[in-house]
């Protein structure tokens, strides 16, 4: 009885050993012969050794760890001169280089996310390398101003290309953290342009990753920027206001509905909200205010709210057509303008968010099949 014991024992810890999801890391550095090659685990608040290797004269090194649950960062690392890294499953990425260029002449391969993050990483570094030549050879005001125009440029080109374009990707938050001279290049506290870049990141990895570290570090980051802006502009943000965007799960829209009444979706925690991006001069506008209508009716008594935020510019028109609406409907007249479908990332209208009970999105329009089986779920 004993021996069958222990043989089930070692035969359930075989079985746990062989499920456990891992990722690997391998490939070559050649010309570093007797250098330590660091794998390290790029943190939220600081950077972990997870392993590492005494090169030999053909540098070929292989790691392996348990696949993260959500997107993570690495690195490669000799001395100062490091190889940046994303994993998000149980995949194998390669990378071969040679030192001590390997920083900016390395091939990678076996990930898509990585060969952006090499893009950005080069970006960067050029980016780097003329500010440091503008301030050697332009001191002053004049050196200030190119400086100030190089690093727009740079930004203007990894919002388009990298972040609003694919705000989901692993790539897309590595952009949010690169740096210059220490200082970060999209800095939420001081500029309403970065905030947007922020945020539209945040609203994706609050979808794709509910509840982790990273999701959560991400919307902090947004609200208190627009927080920080708010009290900038001296729009009287009230302390009650504060806590109250400190306590919300999602970027809050704070309009007035077609009775004058300001609405903020925030207030609506406790509910389920199908929060609708919505242009009612649209042609098949009455065909889904239908199927709206009839997702009310049948849910709202279980909890189910509508908040939907209408981008016409015509307030007539709106208040007209929304005048018999038994869900909450507020209206933007800075239309396709509006900061919400920034912060959002919404691309095209209609769309739509679910938002849970605790105040956290949980889909978009793009990902639903079944939106009424969606909304079953929450309630």
């Amino acid at each position: 009885m004993i021996l069958k014991t222990a043989i089930m024992a070692v035969a359930a810890l075989t079985a746990a050993s062989c499920s456990q999801r891992k990722f690997n890391v391998e490939g070559s550095i050649t010309e570093a012969q007797d250098s330590m090659l660091y794998f390290e685990h790029v943190g939220l608040e600081d950077i972990t050794t997870l392993d590492s290797v005494k090169l030999g004269s053909d540098g070929t090194f292989s790691f392996s760890s348990e696949a993260p649950a959500c997107p993570e960062f690495y690195r490669l690392r000799i001395h100062d001169q490091i190889v940046n890294i994303c994993i998000d499953s149980t995949e194998t990425v390669r990378v071969t280089a040679s030192y001590p260029s390997m920083i900016t002449k390395y091939e990678v391969s076996g990930s898509d996310d990585c060969l952006k993050i090499k893009e950005l990483a080069l970006k960067q570094i050029d980016l780097q390398q003329r500010c440091i030549k503008v301030q050697q050879t332009m001191p002053g005001l004049l050196g200030r101003d190119s400086l100030m125009s190089m690093i727009q440029t740079y930004k203007d080109d990894v919002k388009r290309n990298y972040i609003f374009s694919a705000p989901d990707k692993p790539y897309a938050y590595f952009a949010l953290f690169q740096t210059i001279g220490g200082l970060l290049v999209f800095d939420p506290q001081t500029s309403h342009e970065d905030i947007k870049a922020f945020a539209a990141v945040a609203t994706s990895w609050d979808m794709n990753y509910p509840e982790t570290l990273r999701a959560q570090n991400l919307h902090n980051i947004a609200i208190n920027g627009m927080k920080n802006q708010r009290i900038v502009q001296h729009n009287n943000l009230t302390a009650a206001e504060a806590a109250q965007l400190e306590a919300s799960g999602i970027i809050d829209i704070e309009l007035a509905d077609n009775k004058g009444a300001t609405r903020r979706l925030s207030d609506l925690k406790g509910k389920v909200v199908l929060l609708d991006f919505h242009v009612f001069a649209m042609d098949e506008s009455p065909k889904r205010i239908l199927a709206l209508r009839e997702l009310y009716n049948k849910y709202n008594p279980q909890g189910l709210e509508i908040y939907q935020v209408s981008l016409d510019s015509d307030e007539h028109f709106w208040k007209q057509q929304t005048a018999a609406l038994p869900w909450i409907c507020v209206r933007d007249a800075r239309s396709l303008n509006a900061p919400a479908l920034t912060l959002y990332n919404v691309q095209a209208v209609p769309d739509y968010f679910l938002i849970d009970r605790g105040n956290n999105i949980v889909l978009r329009m793009a990902q639903a099949d079944d939106i009424e089986a969606e909304i079953k779920k929450l309630l």
